[in-house]
């Protein structure tokens, strides 16, 4: 990266949420653990172009569209591609991320035709680690879906959560696995426990944080956004100057799936104390 002082900023909007079936232990989305969230089915295509212009004010390059769920399905991919269609007839520049689960080639195509730019699908942990976390899909269906995503031609955005309870080792297997991807972007999240959810709570402190950055970043090379999402607020809180520093060029801001994350203007006059500017094109080098 020839400027570092660059962030790129992100915005995710929960488009499906609460609603699905699988028993990922991390998720507040799943039916299973009954947590205290929003659940409603498709949201408004005028709300979500409304809330994509929200995002792109406040300075967001990246727009994320998710559906909860295991993957797509017809009415799914119809929804996802119409929505996107509907984005970029009003807002200028946005990169669209269609964040929807496992997805085979068509669909992924289809999505493509219709405006989506990026793919974003997490392999979460290691490959070891998974089946403790999830039993009711496999862990090589992400990788797999991953690899769907590269070979229609869409970027790539692929990350994962650490402090599940996972080892070391599973740390540097689930990077190892997210670097063999070669992803544009790449999501670090902190796992946010949730009085519902079965894993009770996090194993990881701010300075595994920094150092899961730093090897990230060298794993991914320097022209790749390295993204600090969901969580950051629980371990970086005044302390943001570390994210950066450690390889960081890209965060979200706003809300996330079910958490409420920091307001934007906040953020943005956080990067300004520090000295970072806000990117204004997805180019990184």
């Amino acid at each position: 990266m020839t400027n570092h002082k660059q962030i790129f900023l992100c915005a995710i909007n929960n488009i499906l949420s609460g609603t699905c079936q699988e028993d990922c232990k991390f998720c507040t989305q799943s039916v299973r653990y009954h947590a205290d969230i929003q659940r409603y089915n498709y949201k408004n295509i005028d709300q979500i172009v409304s809330e994509a212009k929200a995002a792109k004010a406040n300075g967001a390059l990246g727009y994320c569209l998710v559906t909860a769920g295991k993957g797509l399905d017809d009415k799914k991919v119809d929804f996802v591609a119409r929505a996107a269609q509907a984005v970029k007839a009003e807002v200028q520049e946005l990169n669209l991320i269609a964040c929807n689960g496992t997805a085979n080639k068509e669909q992924l195509l289809y999505l493509k035709d219709h405006g989506i730019d990026s793919y974003n699908h997490n392999l979460e942990t290691s490959e070891r680690y998974y089946a403790d976390i999830c039993t009711t899909h496999a862990w090589s269906e992400r990788y797999e879906t991953c690899e769907n995503v590269k070979s229609v031609g869409l970027a790539l955005c692929s990350g994962g959560i650490f402090g599940m309870g996972e080892t070391q080792e599973d740390r540097d297997s689930l990077l190892n696995s997210i670097a063999s991807l070669q992803p544009e972007s790449t999501p670090l999240n902190f796992y946010h426990p949730n009085p519902a959810l079965p894993i009770k709570s996090r194993n990881i402190e701010l300075d595994e944080a920094v150092e899961i950055i730093k090897k990230a970043r060298s794993l991914l090379g320097e022209d790749k956004l390295l993204m600090v999402a969901g969580g950051r607020e629980l371990l970086f809180n005044g302390k943001e100057e570390l994210m950066f520093e450690s390889g960081a060029n890209s965060m979200v801001i706003g809300n996330y799936l079910t958490t409420e994350g920091i307001d934007a203007n906040k953020d943005k006059e956080m990067l300004d104390r520090l000295g970072y500017k806000v990117a204004t094109t997805c180019d990184t080098h």
